[in-house]
């Protein structure tokens, strides 16, 4: 038995109206189902002879489909709603879900107090105080201390302290300076011709004098007062006096103090 619908939009059968719809030829929000059930049901009332099962089930299945297309054109699913709609009510959840951690926080600090209860219902305090005839003396401090004694103790501790000396002739080494230093070598570097850096400090016997030494070389070498060279890597520097009858000024020589 064909079942024949009649809307407003639509009259026919209703295995029709479910292929419209699903074409997109007819819209099913323009289609009102409660008519479709109503026409059905009175139909079942009125008709004399029994409808067989098959067909009351695919009338079924055409409204069954029908109502949930319809439900989801007018309850949006998630993939369709907008963003903003998304995130309405997360500030609710979350409220929701700090009150539940804090409920948590207190159920777990009850449980706490319960386990201590339980632990302290297992002991027992002590009825009964120190007997009356109990005497608790303290030692003496001062016993075996003489007058004369606590009068040298505190002499002791008011007498002046000396000042502590804090002797350093161990570590402290002369002051050389680089001026010094270039101004001996500008005298003795002319006359002594071509050398190296061996044979000018040979009878240095400290390192800062040697350091001190290197320091007036490179001075004078950006005086441009004498030549440094090396043959090979890690060999001996060779110092070269430069003639020049013009004099320079010592005082603008870098003062480092040694």
């Amino acid at each position: 038995m064909t079942f024949v619908v009649t809307t407003p939009s639509f009259s026919g059968p209703v295995e029709l109206l479910l292929q419209l719809i699903s074409r997109h030829e007819i819209d099913i929000l323009d289609v009102p189902l409660t008519p479709i059930v109503n026409e059905f049901v009175a139909v079942l009332r009125d008709t004399a002879q029994t409808i067989p099962v098959e067909e009351l089930s695919e009338f079924l299945l055409i409204a069954a489909i029908l109502l949930e297309m319809k439900s989801q054109r007018l309850l949006p699913s998630r993939d369709t709603s907008e963003p903003d709609e998304e995130f309405v009510g997360w500030e609710e959840r979350d409220v929701l879900l700090a009150r539940l951690l804090e409920l948590r926080t207190y159920s777990a600090l009850a449980d706490a107090f319960v386990s201590l209860f339980e632990r302290a219902s297992r002991g027992y305090p002590r009825l009964r105080g120190i007997d009356d005839g109990f005497i608790v003396t303290p030692p003496d401090l001062l016993s075996g201390v003489s007058v004369a004694q606590l009068a040298m103790a505190y002499l002791r501790g008011v007498e002046e302290k000396p000042m502590p000396l804090v002797r350093l002739h161990h570590v402290t080494v002369d002051a050389v300076t680089v001026a010094e230093t270039v101004a001996a070598l500008v005298q003795s570097l002319p006359s002594r011709g071509k050398l190296s850096f061996r044979t000018l400090t040979i009878g240095l016997s400290t390192r800062i004098e040697i350091i001190v030494h290197f320091l007036a070389l490179l001075e004078l070498c950006k005086l441009g007062r004498v030549n440094l060279g090396q043959g090979v890597t890690f060999g001996d520097v060779d110092i070269e006096w430069i003639e020049d009858s013009v004099e320079f000024d010592l005082g603008r020589i870098d003062v480092y103090e040694g």
